[in-house]
C-alpha cells in the first residue's frame, strides 16, 4: 500500500493539527490541517521549506510516512471537520490522497487543497470541495522551474471549485497578476491577493496599499491571520 509523505513536528508526530484557516476565502474557519512534504518549486520566501529543502533540513527528521488509515485516524482525533491539505505541494501525492479523502468524505468531512497550480487535480477533481490555488510570481525566485502552467490554471478555473491566491510583495507585482489571470482564464472575482510577509509589521504595512489595490481591481483581500495571532511558527 502506498503511503503519504507527511511533514513531521518537532515532537516526532505528524504535522496534523487543529487551528483556524489563516488565509484566503475560508479565513477564520475552524480547520484540521494535514501538511504533506515534497514540493516541485523552490520559493525563496517559503515558510515551510522543511517540507522540501534537504540541504537545510534533515529529511528523515522532517518527514514521515503514513497510511491513509493512519492519517484519517489522526484527523478524526481533532474537532474541526473542514480539512485543509497543504504542503509542500499536495497534488504531487494526489493518487495517495484518494483513499484518505474518500473515507472521510463518507463521514461528512469537507476538504480544501492548497496547491501552487502547476499540477492538475487528477483523481481528486470531484472529491475536493475547494482548491486554493496559489500561482507563484517572479519574486518567488523559481528560476528554471515551471512556476506558471496556464493549461492547469484553466482547468482549475473551469472547475468552479478554485480560488486563486497571489502573494504580493510590491505594487509592481499587480501587472504580473493580471497577465497570469489572462493566461489562465481566471476571473477577477475568483482572485485573492495577500501580502508577502512573516511578521505582523510587514503584513500591516503591505496590507494597507494592497487592500486599496484590491478595491480598485475587484479582487478579494486576505491577510495571514495565523501570523498576526501567533507569529511565524509551526502547528498553528
Amino acid at each position: 500500500m502506498e503511503r503519504l509523505i507527511v511533514a513531521r513536528m518537532a515532537d516526532g508526530g505528524p504535522e496534523i493539527f487543529a487551528s483556524v484557516q489563516g488565509e484566503g476565502v475560508s479565513m477564520g474557519v475552524p480547520s484540521t490541517f494535514v501538511r504533506l512534504a515534497i514540493c516541485n518549486l523552490r520559493c525563496r520566501w517559503c515558510d515551510t521549506a522543511y517540507t522540501w529543502d534537504w540541504q537545510r533540513f534533515d529529511r528523515a527528521a522532517s518527514t514521515m510516512e503514513m497510511t491513509a488509515e493512519e492519517a484519517a485516524a489522526a484527523v478524526r482525533a481533532l474537532p474541526p471537520r473542514n480539512v485543509v491539505i497543504t504542503g509542500g505541494e499536495p497534488l504531487l501525492q494526489r493518487r495517495q490522497l484518494v483513499p484518505l479523502v474518500e473515507a472521510l468524505r463518507a463521514e461528512g468531512y469537507r476538504f480544501e487543497v492548497e496547491t501552487n497550480g502547476t499540477v492538475g487535480p487528477g483523481p481528486l477533481a470531484e472529491l475536493i470541495d475547494q482548491f486554493n490555488v496559489s500561482p507563484k510570481l517572479a519574486h518567488s525566485g523559481n528560476e528554471g522551474l515551471r512556476r506558471i502552467a496556464p493549461a492547469v490554471l484553466r482547468e482549475f478555473a473551469a472547475s468552479g471549485r478554485a480560488w486563486f491566491k497571489f502573494v504580493v510583495a510590491q505594487p509592481g507585482d499587480l501587472e504580473e497578476v493580471r497577465a497570469v489571470c489572462a493566461a489562465g482564464g481566471i476571473p477577477p472575482e475568483r482572485v485573492v491577493l495577500m501580502p508577502e510577509g512573516t511578521s505582523a509589521a510587514v503584513l500591516t504595512a503591505r496590507g494597507r496599499w494592497l487592500a486599496e489595490a484590491c478595491a480598485r481591481e475587484g479582487y478579494r483581500f486576505s491577510t495571514r491571520l495565523h501570523i498576526l495571532l501567533w507569529g511565524d511558527r509551526r502547528g498553528v
